[in-house]
């Protein structure tokens, strides 16, 4: 018991406050980051016009996990997509994109999963340049879909039409047809 505590015991412990010293650091970096969102989101408004066609270029050359995730941030999807995530921040540091220098500062020393938040609210900014294109791109379809709409109501019209007249064709023969005398049976005798 004695070799346990003093040799086994320190040594788990040292394990876990590894992870929670890292916690801890990612959670006062987020803090700091969630203090300068509003800084970001005006800096993100001037600069908006001069960073949209660099934004859809880094976009458009990233996978399609990063897109996925850009336009539909998750946990999990962060977590198993850890290094493509570290890249496309990387990049747009590059482009001086705001608040992603910090992000992908805190993201490289502690890892995506730690700093969520800071990373959804960087892609948030950017799906505001991809969701205006993919919306142009995307208006065609429904009218197509429409025309389909239009042509199967067309034809349950036309077989509801067909339905109608042929219970017209069946009333009309009925009318013609003397009814048939019906014979009943006598009920059976105890």
């Amino acid at each position: 018991m004695g070799y346990w505590k003093s040799k086994v015991l320190p040594k788990i412990k040292k394990v876990f406050e590894k992870d929670s010293a890292k916690k801890a650091a990612a959670a006062e970096a987020t803090k700091t980051f969630d203090e300068s969102k509003e800084e970001i989101s005006k800096e993100f408004e001037e600069k908006k016009t001069e960073l949209e066609p660099k934004v859809i270029e880094i976009y458009e050359a990233s996978s399609a996990e990063i897109k996925t995730l850009v336009k539909d941030p998750k946990e999990a999807g962060l977590k198993k997509q850890s290094t493509s995530v570290q890249k496309f921040l990387d990049e747009l540091v590059k482009i001086e994109f705001p608040g992603s220098k910090p992000v992908s500062e805190a993201s490289s020393k502690y890892g995506p999963a730690y700093v969520s938040g800071p990373i959804f609210f960087v892609f948030e900014k950017v799906s505001t340049f991809i969701v205006v294109e993919e919306k142009a791109v995307e208006a065609p379809a429904p009218e197509t879909k429409t025309e389909e709409a239009s042509t199967s109501t067309e034809k349950e019209i036309v077989v509801e039409e067909e339905k109608k007249e042929e219970a017209v064709v069946a009333e009309a023969s009925e009318k013609t047809e003397p009814p048939a005398k019906v014979e009943e049976a006598e009920p059976p005798k105890p």
